[in-house]
């Protein structure tokens, strides 16, 4: 005949089962996290997080070389992972991650040889976000200031040379914006306003391909509004700067006649509202 344990027993021996198991659990998993983390060579760990960057595994990547400095946090070995580890989450286009990755980096090795590349990986993160000029410019704003940056710092580096390619395409973006907003508010016959826009990128953006259509829509605006004395200076500025441009010939016709025809020129404001950045991009 089978004999069970009386009550107390039982009890007894339900309570050194559960103990048991909890023992043998923490064990277990205490043993999984000893595996998981287990210290290896610095070489082991930065090969390990390259392969998987050639792999294009990005986030594996990055936390592998994040392991390189846990592990290996005074070898020069962690300096170099560090940065490679923004990289990692740069080309995963992970660029707030990024971005805080590279500021840490800066702050720690301010006179560290990667340094300038750290900046110039950083404009990168911002220049790479950079919207069409339909939306918001908060992003190109910093992407000018980024790359500003750079060249500023570093003006003697290809980072700052390249920067200077980007911050040219950048303000041509931001006067884009401007001659957009503008073109809208001329078609609406708001002329004050368009007048102010178009003189922010005669004054901000001078340089970019945008400033002859600006100096003709500004021409425009005063001849509309009467102020024809305005409308022959402006017209003159452009002919001196730009006399060969088409912008001029249309300028010199609109002063001669003294008069504009805003539904005529309606359509032409709708046909210039691609700029020149979206037109050399395939970026959107």
């Amino acid at each position: 005949m089978l004999l069970l344990p009386n009550p107390q027993t039982l009890h007894y021996l339900l309570r050194h089962v559960a103990t048991v198991s909890v023992v043998a659990l923490l064990a277990a998993c205490a043993g999984d996290k000893d595996q998981e983390y287990a210290e290896r060579p610095v070489g082991e760990l930065y090969g390990k997080a390259i392969e998987e960057l050639n792999d294009r595994n990005y986030v594996e990547a990055a936390r592998a070389f994040d392991e390189v400095e846990r592990q290996h946090p005074y070898s020069t070995w962690a300096t170099k992972a560090q940065l490679m580890s923004a990289y990692a989450y740069y080309e995963d286009a992970k660029y707030d991650d990024a971005i805080i990755a590279l500021d840490r980096f800066i702050q720690l090795h301010p006179g560290n040889v990667d340094t300038p590349y750290a900046y110039y990986l950083k404009s990168l993160c911002y220049y790479e976000q950079i919207s069409d000029v339909g939306r918001d410019q908060k992003m190109t704003d910093m992407a000018r200031s980024a790359l500003e940056d750079v060249i500023n710092r570093f003006p003697g580096t290809s980072y700052a040379r390249d920067a200077r390619l980007k911050l040219d395409l950048t303000l041509d973006h931001l006067a884009g914006k401007e001659m957009e907003v503008g073109r809208w508010y001329l078609r609406h016959q708001k002329y004050l306003a368009a007048i102010n826009r178009f003189l922010v990128v005669i004054n901000q953006y001078d340089r970019t391909s945008h400033a002859p259509e600006a100096l003709y829509r500004l021409t425009e605006s005063y001849t509309v509004l009467g102020l024809k004395d305005e409308a022959k200076k402006t017209a003159a500025v452009l002919g001196h700067n730009y006399p060969g441009s088409d912008w001029y010939d249309d300028a010199y016709d609109l002063v001669e006649r003294g008069e504009t025809n805003p539904e005529a020129n309606n359509a032409a404001l709708d046909e210039g509202g691609e700029g020149w950045w979206d037109s050399i991009t395939d970026i959107f």
